[in-house]
């Protein structure tokens, strides 16, 4: 798999495996989804809980551009090791998709103190090779903080009970905030003119308030989010033993090829 995401949550493998499957709640969490429907299959009333289910879903690439897909999912809640797992094959034949199929996995692995969960996956660019450069340099990378993101927004969720709702505000109110101070040192810098009305203070504040600046516009764009704001830097982004792909997957995917 060639994008990897994990977090850890304090919570219960049971209520995680919920807010993940279903549909109802996924799309209030998961930045990149706007919509996902599941399609009945004759398969389903045989084994209904192993069995692969078709879906359609839609996809938000940007606020205000969504495309749309199909694909297959399946899932295993039951495994020996006492982890979960789900797998899903997708593609998409919208014009204005960046990518044309792909395939991932999230595992569900409990420990001591609530239960690590990740997922894996790749897809492939639409567009040849200038598809796959923008993917390289803008898609991939915004694929990985769009889930990253999302995954701490699940995060505080399940461990603090904020609503995706209200950290979605949480981190826009927070956006602002940087934004506003970030502005308003730019807007200082053109003060400097005014430094020898200040009389004996002058030579002081010419030293200082570069400094202040520096100190202040680093701050704004590097501390930490607060605790209630979801971050993408909370998650990791490369797995710290090399992971193992879920059955569940090798088998969605020897069915499509």
């Amino acid at each position: 798999m060639g994008l990897y995401i994990e977090t850890h949550i304090r919570t219960d493998l049971d209520e995680l495996w919920t807010r993940t499957q279903d549909p109802a709640h996924r799309r209030r969490w998961d930045l990149r989804l706007a919509e996902i429907e599941y399609l009945p299959h004759p398969a389903r009333e045989i084994a209904p809980d192993t069995a692969p289910r078709p879906f359609r879903c839609t996809a938000r690439l940007l606020p205000f551009l969504t495309v749309h897909g199909t694909g297959i999912a399946a899932k295993e809640r039951e495994r020996p090791d006492g982890t979960r797992a789900s797998a899903l094959r997708f593609a998409s034949a919208h014009p204005l998709s960046p990518l044309t199929e792909g395939s991932g996995y999230w595992r569900y692995v409990p420990d001591a103190h609530g239960v690590r969960f990740l997922t894996g996956y790749d897809y492939r660019p639409r567009g040849g090779t200038p598809g796959a450069l923008a993917d390289r340099l803008l898609l991939r990378p915004l694929t990985v903080w769009a889930t990253a993101w999302s995954f701490d927004r699940l995060r505080l969720w399940l461990e603090r009970g904020i609503t995706p709702e209200r950290a979605l505000a949480n981190w826009l109110t927070e956006l602002a905030v940087r934004a506003l101070v970030l502005t308003v040192c730019v807007a200082g810098l053109g003060l400097e003119p005014m430094l020898p009305l200040l009389g004996p203070l002058a030579p002081v504040l010419a030293f200082l308030c570069p400094l202040l600046l520096v100190l202040v516009i680093s701050l704004a764009l590097f501390k930490s989010p607060l605790p209630g704001t979801p971050a993408a830097r909370r998650c990791l982004r490369s797995p710290v033993t090399q992971p193992r792909t879920p059955g569940v997957l090798r088998t969605l995917e020897r069915q499509g090829s």
